[in-house]
């Protein structure tokens, strides 16, 4: 099994390296453990080291005197976002390269720091001018275009608070959110291109305009210009609060409406400064691109925590595997991409591409997050593609958390596939039904202590926020993940809590069927999801895709695989051939959604999926059955 082993030279050279090294720690495990030894010396570090700037100093790290629920980060201190990431580069370095935007159909389009200040500036000036200003919910709508980063900071300049939607969602799912956050304007594109195709948005959220009362301005911004957006007077940035809210991220929830986790303009900036900075390794220098949305956490990730260190901010626009699989590549090549972003499923779509004809010597880190990796699939992009010289940054966290409960980090030994252990200044455990830590057992993964992007609550609902973070185990949040750690401390994921499944009383992680069946050269992907079994209580059901060229059906063969591999008792009772697998944006197969429609039931929220008409090839491989 493959193990990442930093050189001498990477670990001289790294970022964390500089931070340990300042406080006289020797290594990241010292590092580490100091962080949660005391969270506010931790913090307060990463503000020192990142320069990160405070137009007010704070008076105190952390203020938890109303408890770990509901801590004050950065007490007494000023910020905005806006000043923190783009106006200090404008002064800084203005000729420097911010924002590179690539599309489908490869046209590319640039902005420095000194652009994109100013037309941040500008639409700030105009977003005034039609009445936004402190407090009032500006609703995105939009691609991976630049338009989305100066939108961006042109809300956040204001003090107004940023809803970002995923540009794939249905107009119910638009009108859901702007609704619950009583959004006062939109801003979005007229459409976008994705696999070829001309996708609208603008008749989208004209549809789900008709139940959003509160909504009173839409502005259409695009490369031609920003559409119903006036000319107004430069205004300064808005003095914020460190905990003024910055935005809130809207997860889909299985269940009731979407849920919008509040977050800060200095608890956000930290959390993400300090994610790329020592997780990926990048510094002002650096050119960094995640395949991702902005209606996902990793869109305003990527934006603010990039330009918090001063880097480079590559968009691409489009599906990563078209016009052909070596487009990622080509992407990576022409721009000198440093730390690319990727998902285990879009690599396995990738594996029969030809990285092997393209320069990618520029990368130096690489990023992972959303669902476990298989073997075959991470030593595939980390020996054959990479030849094994630069790390894979396979983080884990979410929405609610701003950035990564778990990672590992290039200056240390990193397991294939493993999450390395915890983020710094994350004080997650392990933990069985009754609280108490486990190792080299599943169980459910919990924070002991807060961090500055832990979510401020969910939106407008404090009972949900205590019930889904804070019932189970009291003091502690719980992240709803299943985890282990195994023998030698390295971390690994074993899926959400109810994915898992529990077969005559053994608890199976999905990660652990589907590894197996990827790993087998006919399958491009699988999922596994557990269903009533009237022996078992539950039994696996397997679907597969089949990889180009693969016309043999080995449903079969794959059971008895499984069987092989992980034990009888888990094989399969009914393993099918789909065409296609339900998935987000970002590339995270939809298990819940893969079982309702093998059961019959309703799927419920598919607002976040990309492609929900693969649903149909379930439920119609289990009807042959």
């Amino acid at each position: 099994m493959y193990t990442w082993t930093p050189t001498e030279d990477y670990v001289e050279h790294a970022n964390v390296t500089r931070l340990a090294r300042a406080h006289g720690l020797g290594s990241i495990a010292e590092l580490r453990k100091a962080s949660v030894a005391d969270i506010g010396w931790y913090w307060d570090a990463v503000v020192q080291d990142l320069g990160l700037p405070f137009s007010k100093a704070y008076d105190q790290v952390v203020d938890l005197s109303r408890g770990i629920e509901y801590p004050d980060w950065f007490v007494g201190g000023e910020l905005n976002i806006a000043e923190a990431c783009l106006d200090r580069w404008v002064e800084a370095a203005p000729d420097r390269t911010a924002v590179v935007h690539e599309a489908e159909d490869g046209r590319v389009r640039s902005l420095t720091f000194h652009e994109l200040g100013a037309e941040v500036a500008r639409v700030a000036a105009g977003l005034r001018e039609l009445g936004i200003g402190r407090g009032d919910a500006v609703g995105l709508f939009l691609p991976m275009i630049p338009e989305a980063v100066v939108a961006c900071y042109a809300v956040a300049r204001l003090g107004a608070v940023l809803v970002p939607l995923f540009s794939g969602f249905a107009p119910g799912a638009i009108a859901a959110r702007l609704r619950d956050a009583d959004a006062k304007a939109v801003i979005v594109a007229d459409g976008t291109v994705r696999r070829r195709r001309e996708v609208a948005m603008k008749p989208l959220l004209d549809a789900a305009l008709r139940s959003c009362p509160s909504v009173r301005h839409v502005v259409v911004a695009g490369e031609s210009g920003w559409t119903g957006l006036p000319d107004g007077e430069p205004v300064a940035a808005e003095p914020m609060a460190a905990t003024g809210t910055l935005l809130l991220a809207y997860t889909s929830g299985t269940t009731g409406k979407p849920k919008g986790a509040v977050h800060t303009h200095a608890g956000f900036l930290v959390k993400t400064a300090s994610e790329v900075a020592y997780s990926f390794d990048v510094g002002a220098d650096g050119v960094f691109c995640w395949i991702t949305d902005m209606g996902w956490i990793m869109g305003p990730l990527s934006i603010f925590g990039t330009h918090a260190n001063g880097a480079t901010l590559v968009l691409y626009e489009g599906s990563p595997d078209v016009p052909d699989l070596d487009r990622l590549w080509r992407l990576v090549e022409r721009h000198r991409v440093t730390m690319l972003g990727v998902s285990p499923t879009l690599i396995r779509t990738l594996r029969t591409s030809s990285p092997a004809s393209f320069d990618l010597s520029s990368v130096h880190t690489l990023g992972s997050t959303g669902e476990p990796w298989d073997p075959d699939s991470y030593e595939w992009l980390a020996v054959e593609v990479f030849g094994g010289r630069v790390p894979i940054i396979n983080f884990s966290g979410g929405t609610e958390v701003g950035g990564s409960f778990l990672a590992p980090y290039p200056v240390e030994p990193i397991r294939s596939c493993s999450l390395g252990g915890p983020s710094l200044g994350m004080d997650v455990d392990v933990v069985d039904d009754a609280g108490h830590p486990v190792r080299g057992e599943v169980g459910e993964l919990v924070c002991r202590q807060p961090w500055p992007a832990m979510t401020r609550g969910v939106w407008k609902d404090d009972e949900r926020y205590r019930e889904a973070y804070w019932s189970t185990f009291p003091g502690m949040w719980r992240h709803g993940d299943h985890a282990l750690v195994d023998a030698d401390g390295q971390w690994f994921l074993r899926g959400r809590s109810d994915d898992v499944m529990n077969i005559a009383g053994k608890r199976l992680a999905p990660a652990e069927v589907e590894a197996v069946l990827t790993a087998h050269p006919a399958v491009a992907e699988a999922a596994a999801v557990g269903v009533p079994d009237p022996k078992k209580g539950e039994t696996v059901w397997a679907f597969w895709v089949p990889r180009a060229g693969a016309a043999e059906d080995v449903s079969a063969e794959l059971r008895d695989l499984v069987a092989a591999e992980v034990g009888k008792p888990f094989a399969p009772s009914l393993v099918r051939r789909v065409t296609q697998l339900p998935k987000t944006r970002s590339a995270k197969i939809l298990r819940r959604a893969v079982r309702a429609a093998a059961l019959g039931q309703d799927p419920g929220d598919l607002s976040g999926a990309e492609n929900p008409e693969a649903l149909e090839g379930i439920r119609a491989a289990v009807a042959d059955a």
